[in-house]
């Protein structure tokens, strides 16, 4: 029974960052109550082994739905192969102010400027201790906006040191385009130590505690196929378990008769479907499966997600998907791959 088409249009005549919260309580509720059972799709399992761990499918949430990790055995009790969450950081911040969340239904895409808003990491970490999800949990970590770029190496290895035993895996964030100056960090010397901190940490962290914990980076769909392959070399040479490929663009071609179209901050959703698979071809290309791609961006259908993997994929992630489609995409699309 899917009641989202019911939903959804008091949903979007709410503002956006509103119906976000509704929707996730709505959710929890749901969960709680045992009717998402109601709703949800069975849908066979097909298992994957990524990074060394076992997803039950491809199929995973990407980070930003749940950034503070409240909602987590709702979510991973729709059919996700694994849930990410965040993006956390050290100590709580707001954010950017308000209005931070736009949607375009013509285009179906969103635009959001949203600033790492969240209670910091250890509010995070005691939502997943008192969680029940069994899945597999990526915790995506950041830096806090007052902090430098040439003090962000810290702030990421504090992340990594206090989700390492309590994730699945740890997804490094340096692409989102919301905090100021954080895409330099993709950059020449900034990268290239960046990758050096983290592996010596996760390497530290394996011998201290006996478990390998993978770390993924999440990268911008608007560097150039130079930047990308430069990357994706580092990436190879550091023995990063994988890469996210990407996040949200600062490209507007497509939508630029929308009017919302000159508001700050990145654009997910339709228009960013071939920009994100061109940069999973090119990574892939240059990879030659050496680490696995995760693809995310602008998968709003089962054709946009089989088209992921077949650029070189091995997991894909959605959310402006199930924005607009609602939780009837997740069956949609496992029945497809």
């Amino acid at each position: 029974m899917n009641i989202y088409p019911l939903l959804r249009p008091l949903l979007f005549s709410l503002d956006a960052e509103s119906a976000h919260y509704l929707t996730l309580r709505l959710l929890k509720l749901a969960h709680q109550t045992g009717l998402s059972a109601l709703s949800k799709a069975s849908v066979e399992d097909k298992p994957v082994q990524v990074m060394g761990l076992h997803f039950k499918n491809r199929l995973g949430l990407a980070a930003g739905l749940d950034k503070n990790g409240e909602y987590i055995d709702a979510l991973g009790d729709m059919g996700f192969g694994f849930v990410e969450i965040g993006t956390v950081t050290p100590r709580a911040q707001a954010g950017n102010p308000l209005p931070r969340v736009f949607r375009l239904p013509e285009h179906q895409a969103i635009i959001n400027r949203m600033g790492f808003n969240n209670f910091g990491i250890e509010y995070l970490l005691n939502q997943v201790k008192i969680s029940r999800y069994q899945g597999i949990l990526g915790i995506n970590i950041g830096k806090n906006a007052d902090v430098a770029n040439e003090n962000a190496n810290q702030d990421y290895l504090l992340g990594l040191r206090k989700s390492y035993m309590h994730a699945s895996y740890v997804t490094i964030n340096i692409s989102s385009p919301n905090t100021k100056n954080l895409r330099q960090l993709q950059q020449g010397d900034e990268i290239k130590n960046l990758l050096h901190d983290l592996k010596e940490e996760q390497l530290k962290l394996q011998t201290e505690h006996g478990k390998y914990t993978p770390i993924a980076v999440k990268i911008a769909p608007d560097l150039s196929d130079e930047d990308l392959v430069r990357i994706a070399r580092l990436l190879v040479e550091f023995n990063i378990d994988g890469v996210i490929a990407t996040n949200t663009t600062l490209a507007r071609d497509q939508v630029q008769s929308h009017k919302f179209a000159d508001e700050n901050g990145g654009l997910s959703g339709a228009p960013l479907t071939e920009k994100a698979t061109q940069v999973v071809k090119v990574l892939a290309s240059e990879l030659n499966n050496r680490l696995p791609i995760i693809a995310a961006g602008g998968i709003m259908s089962v054709t946009d997600a089989q088209q992921k993997i077949q650029a070189g994929a091995s997991l894909i992630q959605i959310y402006s998907g199930l924005i607009y489609k609602g939780p009837a995409i997740i069956a949609e699309i496992l029945r497809g791959l």
